[in-house]
């Protein structure tokens, strides 16, 4: 008798330890709150930029080591080494992270060349998406990885490629549409991507503000790749504040163009795709009035918070910070800001995300 109720005691206990141990799970991964994290370049690791990365983020987005310009900048040629770093950065410090490597207008200079033809573009391309797939596929810590990027221009045309080898441009529609209109190199991406990436959630990225014409096109190709039998797993969108004009309006008119953003989160949730904000800084062109912009960034990066912890309630919203300091744009007056000043102190953006961060 003594037995069986030592026995029952130890089933009690047993049952309080696992419920207690269940509730701590679910409050540590709790799935319905806003993911933030933020971006490294290689030669920021082991840097302060590290450091400051490691003590608020689990999160991380390695900002160019997984770009096709990187990591196979010509036939034959493959150089895996920065992005493989990050990966055992990833491991050393338990982080998640969401492969900033696209087809997109981030290519090689040799894909950019104006002869280069659609058969030549479609083997590279072919070759980079298959082996980025396949080498990432089964590292844990990988969690998303960007498929396609900036596919989409403000006014709602394909982005395509430009005489020369512009920095900007996208070589890769060369490879012509379907018979629906839709770009082959979109459909082939997440064609192979579906197939050699199962573990990994495939993500749409796209830059510009909240223009209609061009959320509804990306809306309708993502529609149309899906039907193909192909994934899409979420929308990304990068929030570079007043980078271009067709970022303005978010400064000037944010309780406008907020609400579209809503609308928007709202589209992918009820679509089963989960919802990226995949580069969010904010540009200061008159760098004398550092306080005013400052100002200025937090407020506009408040009420952004505000509408992804909502969002974030019905389905998976993350926000990713594109840099942590400041970054200067090569022939354009002004600096992009982020959660930091130039000496590594935080500005008020800072304690706007510190306090979404906060359970």
């Amino acid at each position: 008798m003594k037995l069986f109720y030592q026995f029952l005691l130890m089933l009690f206990l047993f049952s309080v330890l696992n419920t207690s141990a269940q509730i701590e799970s679910k409050k540590k991964y709790y799935s319905n709150d806003l993911l933030v994290g933020a971006t490294l370049n290689y030669n920021e690791l082991n840097t302060k930029k590290e450091t400051l990365f490691l003590k608020d983020f689990k999160y991380l987005t390695p900002a160019n080591a997984a770009k096709q310009s990187r990591i196979h900048p010509s036939p034959n040629i493959w150089r895996w080494e920065q992005i493989d770093e990050f990966i055992a950065f990833s491991k050393k410090n338990n982080l998640m992270v969401r492969l900033h490597g696209p087809i997109s207008p981030q290519a090689s200079k040799w894909a950019k060349e104006d002869h280069r033809t659609a058969e030549e573009l479609n083997t590279n391309m072919t070759e980079f998406i298959t082996a980025f797939a396949k080498r990432f596929n089964d590292v844990s810590q990988v969690k998303w990885m960007d498929v396609v990027n900036e596919t989409v221009l403000a006014n709602g045309k394909w982005f395509g490629p430009k005489k020369g080898t512009n920095k900007w441009e996208n070589p890769w529609l060369k490879l012509g549409l379907d018979e629906n209109g839709y770009p082959l190199y979109i459909l082939k991406s997440f064609e192979i991507a579906t197939k050699l990436a199962p573990n990994i959630k495939l993500v749409y990225n796209q830059n510009s503000g909240m223009q209609t014409q061009m959320w509804e096109k990306i809306k309708n190709t993502i529609l149309y790749v899906r039907s193909k039998g192909f994934r899409v797993d979420a929308i990304g969108w990068q929030a570079h504040i007043l980078l271009a004009n067709s970022t303005k309006e978010i400064a000037e008119n944010p309780n406008q163009e907020l609400k579209k953003l809503a609308n928007l989160i709202d589209w992918a949730h009820q679509h089963k795709l989960g919802f990226h904000v995949t580069e969010l800084d904010y540009f200061i062109q008159d760098t004398s009035e550092l306080k005013k912009g400052h100002k200025n960034q937090a407020l506009i990066y408040k009420k952004l918070i505000k509408v992804l912890k909502d969002k974030a309630k019905n389905g998976l919203v993350t926000l990713n910070l594109w840099d942590l300091s400041i970054r200067i744009k090569k022939g354009k007056v002004g600096e992009f800001h982020s959660i930091y000043d130039a000496n590594f102190k935080p500005t008020p953006a800072y304690y706007v995300i510190k306090k979404a961060l906060k359970k």
